[in-house]
């Protein structure tokens, strides 16, 4: 009889236990971890910056890159770092590439292993060679303010916080950090007729794409255009990009083109339907009348 009783205390208790284990793998494999369809690899780097046994220095570093752009286009620390991101004992082992926080004057070569045409440009500028000589430029003898140090990319650009570049990051507040606004002014004024133009065909061509065309080729002109741009403004040297001003117009006015003859496709071919459908319905009203 005893033996009945315990086999059927098991029957009932068994499917508790098993909800119970079911419940705790589900928190500690789902609730704890991100989830967006599939799961998402955890990096360790930011899995470590942002725990509370962290200094809160270290803890913004993770809230500061969370709503930058190199986020946003999935450019995480190991990219700019090094390391092994998914192991925490080879993370910052220099046999998995990790070089840590780089000094001052080398940051234009860390941050120019992907912006390499940027680089090239400020080494020639006045604020690559201001930073190289210790704080006075050659070639627009631009005099860094007493105990201040020479500009480099981290400068204008922040370090972690990092956002999509514009025009706009040439202001007075930034700029006379340095030296005065006038110089910058003018070389604002020079690059804004192109910039302007670059962000109004980028407008056209998003529109375009919520149309569900997408014009690939004139959208990588558009990038590759833009990208020489923002390199050669970085020669901060408003004569080179006035010299230069008319070669990037007629490309931009070339891509321009071809968004609006796609626009203008588009419409003929939304007018072409709207034809068709009015010729159906006047087609079906005059067979019901008939």
């Amino acid at each position: 009889m005893r033996n009945i009783i315990i086999a059927v205390a098991i029957i009932f208790l068994l499917p508790a236990t098993v909800r119970a284990g079911y419940r705790q793998d589900f928190e500690k494999e789902f609730l704890t971890k991100t989830w967006a369809g599939v799961q998402m690899e955890e990096n360790v780097c930011i899995s470590c910056h942002a725990s509370d046994t962290m200094k809160p220095g270290y803890r913004e570093i993770t809230e500061e890159w969370r709503s930058s752009w190199h986020a946003q286009n999935n450019i995480s620390c190991e990219d700019c770092h090094g390391g092994d991101p998914k192991d925490p004992a080879l993370a910052m082992s220099p046999q998995r590439g990790f070089v840590g926080v780089p000094t001052y004057k080398d940051v234009p070569d860390f941050c120019g292993k992907c912006h390499i045409g940027i680089l090239a440009s400020f080494r020639e500028s006045g604020h690559g060679k201001a930073l190289k000589s210790g704080g006075v430029s050659p070639s627009c003898m631009t005099q860094i303010k007493a105990g201040g140090k020479a500009p480099n990319c981290v400068t204008c650009h922040g370090s972690h916080n990092i956002q999509k570049a514009s025009i706009d990051i040439i202001n007075e507040q930034l700029c006379t950090k340095c030296h005065s606004y006038e110089r910058a002014k003018i070389m604002k004024q020079a690059l804004f007729l192109t910039e302007d133009k670059i962000g109004r065909i980028g407008k056209s061509i998003e529109a375009l794409k919520r149309e569900g065309i997408y014009p690939e080729t004139d959208e990588k002109n558009l990038f590759s255009t833009q990208a020489e741009f923002r390199a050669l403004f970085h020669t901060v040297d408003a004569n080179i990009v006035k010299e230069r001003t008319d070669e990037f117009t007629t490309r931009l006015d070339q891509i321009d083109n071809n968004v609006k003859a796609t626009y203008q496709e588009l419409k003929q071919r939304k007018n072409f339907s709207a034809f068709l459908m009015l010729t159906f319905a006047g087609m079906g009203i005059v067979i019901s009348l008939l």
